[in-house]
């Protein structure tokens, strides 16, 4: 087998791995904080310890695997994501299931970091889009078919068998990454690690989504919720003078002057504030408002799933011939607009009606997604791939959490606070008359989501085509920097 496909088989199961359990837990939180007697604010932190400890490692890891090499890194991933799924599956208590999260999600992070480098190290320029495509694909839909897998497998299991599946899955992945990777990447061997910058970086990242969560969850004082707002808001100001003066920083912000990089990132930050809280929005419409179980509510996601396949690799590949843009443009044009349907939903839509909208958000999102991967990736040297791949990851991830806090927060401009944060963490019944205000909720959000992905369209049109003579200049400096 040619090495670059061989590169693309063994990253796209472990980010599709690491994508799945980013969401597996949602339908299945109330059972397995039944199960463990978790009260709510433990069963939220079953999913919030994942995107944690997966979001502070990233800059880390990224700036590792510069250093170390992206195969021993990505194969380190895969064990440690393991054996994070198989403690995970063996806790006895709320406490041990979170801390088994949190090394899962560093784990995954490993994983997620590492993967599209590899894949721009080992693909030529020609066929790159479709590679990374195909890569992010599996990332995203892992993320959304985890719902209807958990779905599944709760229908007939036990929550367990949740994280059973990754156990079989990672050991494979473990030896095939082994056996099968090469490091054919440039290397900063025995660089110094930027101790200082991290601390900096995980003070502002762990004070931000502790802050979100808390505030989303309704957890503790808004005295605290300020207090951490402002820790984060130091945090990244001393994280920024460190980088500026460090002779090996932990994020070396020159990659920030690369015009299709940063326009990249930051359409991809926007979109991902709009995408992330899609899945649960349309799991609580389909259990709450039109009264299915979480089995049934997984299935109905399926067009999604399905149309994003189908057009994701499809989109990386033409953009590899006619440029990123059209297709990044009209895929967040069309899931803007798919946004904007599922906000007129009502308790009586038909499901024939949103298999047309689920079918549209998920051709909008396969079109967008691949397309940009291959931009920002395609746009960095490869002596910083890793960590530019990191940076993606950040944004990736912080976008997905504020996300869903958003979402919490604006469905509490209809619905009262207590019971957005009970059905959301402990899935708490309603009463019929509350079904009404909670589909109005879940409507508010989606205009909101609307709203957020269209202004991605701007950066995503701003960095234009790669400017050859001025990416070179940048990509020359940071090379001439490594040797």
């Amino acid at each position: 087998m040619d090495y670059r496909w061989t590169v693309l088989t063994v990253t796209t199961v472990g980010v599709l791995m690491s994508g799945l359990d980013t969401r597996i837990v949602i339908i299945g939180l109330p059972q397995v904080a039944a199960a463990l007697h978790a009260d709510a604010e433990q069963a939220v932190w079953f999913t919030q310890a994942y995107v944690l400890c997966s979001t502070i490692s990233l800059l880390l890891i990224g700036r590792a695997t510069d250093i170390v090499g992206r195969v021993k890194i990505y194969t380190a991933g895969f064990a440690v994501f393991t054996l994070g799924s198989l403690l995970v599956s063996l806790s006895q208590n709320p406490s041990e299931v979170i801390l088994f999260r949190g090394l899962q999600g560093i784990g995954g992070a490993m994983l997620m970091t590492n993967s599209a480098a590899l894949i721009v190290d080992a693909t030529p320029k020609k066929n790159l889009g479709l590679a990374l495509g195909i890569n992010q694909i599996a990332l995203r839909f892992g993320m959304m078919g985890g719902l209807t897998i958990s779905g599944i497998i709760l229908a007939y299991l036990d929550w367990r068998a949740l994280f059973y599946i990754n156990i079989p899955i990672g050991i494979f992945g473990t030896f095939w990454a082994q056996r099968r990777l090469k490091e054919i990447a440039q290397i900063e061997k025995g660089a110094p690690m930027d101790w200082v910058g991290f601390g900096c970086f995980t003070t502002a990242i762990v004070s931000l989504l502790l802050a979100l969560t808390f505030d989303a969850y309704g957890m503790t004082d808004k005295s605290i919720v300020y207090g951490l707002t402002a820790l984060t808001a130091v945090g990244f100001m001393g994280f920024i003078l460190q980088e500026r003066r460090h002779s090996h920083p932990l994020l070396d912000l020159r990659i920030l002057a690369i015009k299709e990089f940063s326009g990249g990132v930051i359409a991809q930050f926007l979109n991902s504030i709009a995408w992330g809280a899609v899945a649960l929005l349309l799991s609580l419409y389909f259990q709450l408002v039109q009264g299915l179980s979480p089995f049934d509510a997984g299935i109905r996601i399926l067009p999604l799933d399905i149309a994003f396949l189908l057009v994701g690799p499809l989109s990386g590949s033409l953009s590899d011939r006619y440029g990123h843009t059209p297709f990044t443009t009209i895929g967040l044009a069309l899931s803007s607009m798919s946004l904007f349907l599922f906000s007129t939903t009502t308790t009586t839509t038909s499901y024939s009606v949103m298999i047309i909208y689920l079918a549209i958000f998920g051709a909008g999102m396969g079109m967008f997604s691949s397309p940009n991967m291959s931009s920002i990736m395609g746009s960095v040297p490869s002596s910083r791939r890793g960590i530019a791949s990191a940076v993606r990851a950040v944004f990736f991830q912080a976008g997905s959490v504020i996300s869903i806090n958003l979402a919490i927060l604006v469905m509490t401009f209809t619905v009262p606070y207590n019971i957005v944060s009970a059905v959301i963490s402990s899935g708490l019944a309603i009463s019929s008359s509350d079904i009404v205000l909670f589909a109005n909720g879940i409507n508010h959000a989606y205009l909101w989501m609307a709203a957020i992905n269209a202004c991605a369209i701007v950066p995503s049109l701003l960095r234009g085509k790669r400017i050859e003579e001025t990416d070179k200049l940048i990509k020359e400096e940071l090379s001439d920097d490594i040797a």
